[in-house]
């Protein structure tokens, strides 16, 4: 079918290795993370990388989550990010980095803030039982100074992108609860692990959980990061049912690029995603690539 109108990725990353550090860019490389060997996308990324690489698509905006910058490099990244897409015509918005457990976390915040497309804040959650997993040592939902960083977030008014695994969803759940103020984007559909079948029904009773607090929405993207070999066909039941839970209002499509391309293509990845949608309304395809991230991160030009 034909290419949606517009393209607002709602998760994409650049990366700048010759003036900011990136450990989980940076050699020994190996394959025993959970993205696998990151050599092949270990070099600078910049915006014309990625528009050259969606030259098929119509991007007409999008949104840049914090790439795992240093920490320390946080506040550089959202510069040179400014930096780098104003006065490009093409609207955007900027998810950063903060430790959201930090003592001195508003004032984080406040430098960040002074920026005027930063619209949320990202500290990757992901822990599981088992170690080859987890991003974290700890369990950070279960970190009462991580906790009181989110509810920071609303006064900044800045959003929080959420990225756990379904073991995680209750008390994520619980904390969208809590905070009602606070709005909240689950990051790449809650990263069910290929396989796992008790995890798969835990995906599916947490992502209800979540489902059922209006200030969480839900980004379909990043599939490969759990299933190396996906297919079309392997992601579909997972997307629908995310649409089902969240509602074709509360979901969005993105690119995850360039880290998506360590597993397939970015062409592969979003005709696959349009395939899958094939039988929604314009509206509602309209909705799930452009107006749903449109409205929830406010991208400007």
């Amino acid at each position: 079918m034909s290419k949606p109108a517009r393209f607002v990725d709602a998760h994409m990353h650049l990366w700048d290795l010759d003036h900011l550090r990136y450990p989980w860019l940076s050699p020994p490389f190996s394959d025993q993370g959970v993205n696998g060997d990151v050599s092949p996308i270990a070099s600078t990324y910049r915006i014309g990388d990625y528009l050259r690489e969606l030259d098929a698509w119509p991007v007409g905006g999008l949104v840049h989550v914090e790439a795992g910058a240093h920490p320390d490099d946080a506040l550089a990244e959202t510069r040179w990010l400014e930096t780098s897409l104003s006065g490009m015509g093409l609207p955007f918005a900027l998810v950063a980095f903060a430790p959201l457990n930090a003592t001195d976390l508003e004032r984080r915040l406040a430098l960040h803030c002074e920026h005027p497309h930063v619209r949320g804040i990202r500290h990757i959650a992901n822990w599981h039982p088992d170690p080859h997993y987890s991003y974290t040592s700890a369990d950070l939902l279960q970190d009462a100074a991580w906790r009181r960083g989110v509810a920071l977030l609303a006064s900044y008014g800045l959003s929080l992108d959420l990225q756990i695994y379904p073991g995680q969803m209750a008390e994520a759940a619980a904390l969208a609860a809590r905070h009602p103020d606070v709005q909240i984007a689950l990051n790449h559909a809650g990263m069910p692990i290929k396989g796992d079948n008790a995890g798969l029904r835990t995906w599916r009773d947490g992502m209800r959980l979540l489902a059922a607090r209006p200030n969480v929405v839900c980004k379909l993207s990043g599939f490969g990061i759990m299933d190396h070999v996906w297919t079309a066909e392997s992601i579909r039941p997972l997307i629908l049912e995310a649409i089902d839970a969240f509602g074709v209002d509360r979901c969005m499509f993105a690119s995850d690029l360039p880290t998506d391309r360590l597993h397939a293509s970015a062409d592969r990845v979003l005709s696959a995603y349009l395939s899958i949608c094939s039988q929604f309304s314009h509206h509602e395809r309209d909705a799930l690539f452009a107006s749903n991230a449109l409205r929830f991160y406010r991208p400007d030009p």
